[in-house]
């Protein structure tokens, strides 16, 4: 009986229908202050980034080559089958959360907690893994402009001779969080700001590049057989997605029924047209055996005489990168506050400040954690915390989706995902062939933090979550 009873407990599911919104007054509540196009620049902030200024040179030169372009089509198509997926669940479910949220409400208590806890993680390694590659940038420009820095705050041990911390990781970390607290209105307006400049830069990029495109750089365009490029999408993937974190802001949109799933769709649907556009532009400037791996379009544009534009190109990519820290430290902040305010974690969490409504607790603790990590980690070792939560995350919404298709037909929905179940399998089948390719590491990793949120899951939150306390289950 007691085995039945755990049983029941852990796939005790939150019923959609009482997912109701939260009064700001009562100290857990957000503010809808977000607009559609807000949302959609909190979508491609976190999309667009790393994937344009470091990717597209890394897999042109070793994976790909000029099928680069084939690649990012293939990974966003993958994407987009998760996209619709989540498009659906955002219109119905308006809740902070995420794929945590949508888990709870459709495959249980425990397959909720499973994803939840994982994003933690995930999402804060992310913010940490971006700071690491902003400083790093920073650090040549200082070094460009003939500026020498102490070697003690240029690194963290281990990665070069003297280097004792990343301070500027660290600053960029602490810096994303106190801009989070300013409130999401203010912070939204930043974030918005700063992507309409990164967008500029690369619409930039791609009109001053076309016309130093020389087709026969296209030849041949798969240099590394049709294998390359379906190698190089399982490279890119990690570019394509950040409209997951965006829809944890789901409680903070003005109508977020009719905006989410727009946003959701316009913020891929931009990025998507981008990167191949400078895939296009990248592949044509230069032979791709000759594009360098770190900062390929700085490089391509030093090679054919315009250098003073890779310089403004770098510092564009500086600050295009910023905001998917932005939209990453949003998501987890959002995950950590939903999960506590249904009392899988201490709902001292979800505590929100009285006048910005913003969860100050989680977003400091956050910043500080995520600096840490930025700061004393070499970027490898940071990266390996990344990756496998989110596709287990897509695995998750793409599945429930299709349940609750089929188990509430009747539920109101604002956005269909088409092509049921093609398209949310899809979204499943790829994500499982993506985590084939992870290392030994990260799943060791994985299972560490995985041990440990069993600990807390059924020595806490089991017995302490709402609905334990609504069903007497305690």
């Amino acid at each position: 009986m007691a085995r039945l009873r755990m049983g029941e407990g852990i796939l005790r599911r939150k019923p959609i229908e009482h997912i109701e919104d939260t009064e700001v007054h009562d100290g857990t509540g957000l503010q809808r202050s977000l607009g559609l196009w807000q949302l959609t620049a909190i979508g491609v902030g976190g999309i667009i980034g790393a994937g344009i200024f470091t990717l597209a040179g890394t897999v042109a030169n070793g994976t790909a080559g000029p099928a680069v372009l084939v690649s990012f089509l293939i990974a966003g198509l993958a994407s987009a089958a998760a996209a619709l997926s989540y498009a659906e669940f955002a219109g119905l479910i308006p809740k902070a959360g995420s794929a945590y949220t949508y888990g709870y409400a459709v495959l249980g208590e425990y397959a909720g907690w499973f994803i939840g806890w994982d994003l933690l993680l995930e999402y804060t390694a992310i913010v940490a893994v971006v700071a690491i590659g902003i400083s790093g940038y920073f650090g040549f420009l200082i070094g460009d402009l003939g500026a020498q820095l102490p070697q003690w705050m240029l690194g963290a041990p281990g990665t070069g001779p003297g280097h004792r911390i990343d301070l500027f990781a660290v600053l960029l970390c602490l810096l994303i969080a106190w801009l989070l607290n300013l409130g999401i209105r203010n912070a939204a307006r930043f974030e918005t700001a700063v992507v309409a400049l990164k967008v500029l830069v690369v619409l930039v990029v791609i009109a001053v590049g076309i016309f130093h495109i020389d087709t026969a750089h296209y030849h041949p365009f798969f240099p590394y057989g049709v294998s390359g490029a379906f190698t190089g999408a399982a490279t890119v993937f990690f570019a394509v997605f950040g409209y997951d974190a965006m829809s944890t802001a789901a409680e903070e949109s003005k109508d977020a029924q009719r905006h989410m799933p727009k946003a959701i769709l316009y913020s891929l649907a931009i990025a998507m047209v981008l990167y191949v556009a400078a895939c296009l532009v990248l592949t044509g400037m230069q032979d791709y055996k000759d594009i360098d791996k770190e900062s390929g379009f700085s490089s391509a544009f030093k090679a054919v005489g315009l250098g003073g534009l890779a310089d403004v190109i770098a510092v564009g990519a500086i600050i295009g990168i910023l905001t998917v820290m932005f939209t990453f430290m949003l998501g987890v902040t959002r995950v950590w506050f939903s999960m506590s305010r249904d009392g899988l974690l201490p709902r001292w969490f979800a505590k929100t400040h009285p006048t910005r409504h913003v969860p100050t607790r989680v977003t400091w603790i956050v910043g500080i954690a995520s600096a840490l990590i930025a700061g004393f980690l070499p970027i490898g070792e940071a990266a390996e915390l990344t990756n496998i939560g989110i596709l287990l995350a897509f695995v998750v919404v793409c599945t429930a989706v299709v349940v609750l298709r089929y188990r509430r037909p009747d539920l109101p929905r604002t956005f269909r995902t088409p092509w049921m179940p093609f398209v949310p399998a899809l979204g499943v089948v790829f994500s499982l062939w993506l985590i084939t390719f992870l290392q030994w590491q990260t799943w060791v990793r994985f299972a560490v933090w995985f041990a440990i949120g069993q600990i807390v899951y059924f020595g806490y939150s089991y017995k302490r979550s709402e609905l334990a306390r609504d069903t007497g289950s305690r």
